[in-house]
């Protein structure tokens, strides 16, 4: 089975590289490497250079933005599965492949779903972000699991479409909501922490990004034709508190 990870980057020479080195340093072999960078004014390019040998396909041009990358990264892959790994993002483990491809080989399913963990720049970890109790109709209450812990199987873009380019930060929150809640694909959650994630991000950051990530999950689910409240999405974040207390 041939798993491509696809990393989109922009000014990212401070990141990339851990970046790549956690690609590289996986246990599994099969796997194919995309990086798609954004026409980067930094020596991001340079790093891509160096370790070339360790890419399978990289281009640099102009795009549209993150999700415009994103696409590019889908259309060159050929793999079985997909998986998105950020430029400032690594592996949390140099087996995390091999057990997502020994889950999705042990289990009929379209996707998997499972965990990341959140870390500060000095690697102090402040966050688990676990998918355990995440069902697609926590959507329309405002709730998607790590987009990175998501691992899609190549042909749900095909069949359903791709990242949705009218959206500034809510496109991967649609194509969740595409996916999993009007499409109904098969999954299961793998229970596998994924990812090692730099705390901050487009869609973390700052009272102005909820008002506007609160906006588009409204959009994704309307564009969609799911019901929602609009009460209830709005106040995520006391539900999020009272699920931790709960716990």
């Amino acid at each position: 089975m041939k798993i491509s990870i696809i990393t989109v980057c922009y000014n990212s020479a401070t990141t990339i590289e851990k970046t790549i080195l956690s690609v590289a340093s996986q246990t599994y072999v099969n796997i194919e490497y995309i990086i798609v960078d954004g026409n980067s004014k930094d020596n991001t390019l340079e790093i891509l250079k160096k370790h070339e040998n360790k890419i399978s396909k990289w281009i640099s041009e102009p795009d549209k933005g993150l999700y415009d990358a994103m696409n590019k990264g889908v259309a060159m892959a050929t793999g079985d599965l997909i998986g998105i790994l950020n430029s400032d993002d690594t592996f949390h483990s140099n087996t995390v492949i091999e057990d997502i491809v020994n889950f999705h080989k042990k289990n009929d399913i379209e996707a998997s779903v499972g965990n990341i963990v959140q870390h500060r720049e000095n690697g102090k970890i402040v966050r688990l972000y676990s998918s355990k109790y995440w069902t697609p109709e926590k959507l329309t209450i405002g709730f998607m699991p790590p987009h990175p812990s998501i691992f899609f199987k190549a042909a749900l873009f095909n069949k359903f479409g791709n990242y949705d380019l009218g959206f500034k930060i809510g496109a991967d929150y649609e194509l969740i909501t595409r996916f999993f809640l009007r499409n109904k694909i098969v999954w299961e959650y793998s229970g596998i922490t994924t990812t090692a994630m730099l705390v901050g991000g487009l869609s973390s950051s700052g009272t102005s990004s909820y008002k506007l990530i609160t906006k588009e999950i409204q959009k994704a689910l309307a564009m969609n034709g799911i019901a929602f409240s609009s009460f209830k999405i709005k106040m995520r974040f006391f539900w999020k508190i009272i699920g931790f207390l709960k716990k």
